[in-house]
C-alpha cells in the first residue's frame, strides 16, 4: 500500500514459493492495463528470484480468482495486445519454474485463461469456471483456445469455447481442469502445501522433465523422445545421487512422494 492506495498486485514470499495476488476485489479481481502491467512486472520479480521454486497466483477476498478483464476499462489493453508477453501480463510466456493456480470463487474469461496457464489448479468446491465472455464477442487472446484442449482435448475444449457455459467445480474436476478440491478458505493453503512438497525435490531433474512434457507436447513422437533423452547427461549426476540414496533405503513404501 502507498499513499493510501491498495496495490492490485502483490509479490511475497512464503517459504519457497512467491504468491501472486490480484487484488481488485471491487472488480471481482478483473484486469485492468495497468493491473496487467503489474502482473507482468510481477512475474520478472518471480523469474529472477531463485529462492522462488513455485509461483503461485491467486485472487484477494476469497469471492473471485479473477472475474476476467476489466470490460469497463477493456480500451486500457489497446497497447498491450499484441505484446509479446500477452494482454493479461505473461500469457504468451512459459515459467521456468512450476506454477499453480490457488482458485475461490470466480475464475472466468482471461481469469480462466490464467489458470489454465499454471500447471496444477486447486480450487474451493464453490468455484465456477468457463468464458463467458462469449456473449459479448470479447475473444480469447491469453491462451485459453490454446491451452484448454491441451488439458481436457479439443471437443471438451470446444464445449466451453463455443457455448460460453460456466462450469462448478466438481465437473472440472471431473474433466481434470482441476488438479484437485478442496473445502472453502483452504486453497491458498493448500497450493503452499503442494509447492513446499515440489520444492523439496531435486530441483534440475523435476524441472528437466517439466520443461521436457510441456515442449515436447504436440511434437512427433521420435521428436519429443529426442527432446526427453536430450536433458539425460546435465542431470545423470543427479539421478546416480538419488538412486544411491533409495538404496541406503531413503524413501522406501512411498515415503516423500505425497504433495
Amino acid at each position: 500500500m502507498a499513499g493510501g492506495l491498495v496495490e492490485p498486485v502483490t509479490l511475497r514470499r512464503v517459504g519457497a514459493a512467491a504468491v501472486l495476488t490480484i487484488n481488485r476485489q471491487e472488480r471481482r479481481n478483473a484486469v485492468d492495463g495497468p493491473t496487467a502491467d503489474a502482473l507482468e512486472a510481477a512475474f520478472g520479480e518471480f523469474e529472477a528470484d531463485d529462492d522462488a521454486r513455485v509461483l503461485i497466483i491467486t485472487g484477494a477476498g476469497g469471492v473471485a480468482f479473477c472475474a476476467g478483464a476489466d470490460l469497463k476499462a477493456i480500451e486500457s489493453f489497446g497497447p498491450r495486445l499484441m505484446s509479446e508477453s500477452g494482454p493479461f501480463g505473461f500469457t504468451r510466456l512459459t515459467a521456468s519454474k512450476p506454477t499453480i493456480a490457488a482458485i475461490s470463487g470466480w475464475c472466468l474469461a482471461g481469469g480462466f485463461e490464467l489458470a489454465l496457464w499454471c500447471d496444477l489448479r486447486i480450487a474451493t468446491a464453490g468455484s465456477q469456471l468457463g468464458f463467458p465472455e462469449r456473449r459479448w464477442g470479447v475473444p480469447l487472446i491469453d491462451g485459453g483456445t490454446q491451452r484448454l484442449p491441451r488439458i481436457v482435448g479439443l471437443g471438451r475444449a470446444l464445449d466451453l469455447i463455443l457455448s460460453g457455459r460456466i462450469i462448478d467445480a466438481r465437473e472440472a474436476h471431473d474433466w481434470g481442469i482441476l488438479t484437485e478440491v478442496v473445502e472453502e478458505g483452504r486453497h491458498l493453503e493448500r497450493a503452499l502445501e503442494i509447492a513446499e512438497g515440489l520444492a523439496s525435490f531435486p530441483q534440475d531433474t523435476m524441472l528437466a522433465d517439466r520443461r521436457a512434457a510441456i515442449e515436447g507436447f504436440g511434437l512427433p513422437l521420435d521428436e519429443a523422445l529426442a527432446l526427453e533423452a536430450g536433458a539425460g547427461p546435465a542431470v545423470f549426476a543427479t539421478a546416480i545421487a538419488g538412486a544411491s540414496r533409495f538404496a541406503g533405503g531413503e524413501g522406501r513404501g512411498g515415503a516423500g512422494a505425497g504433495v
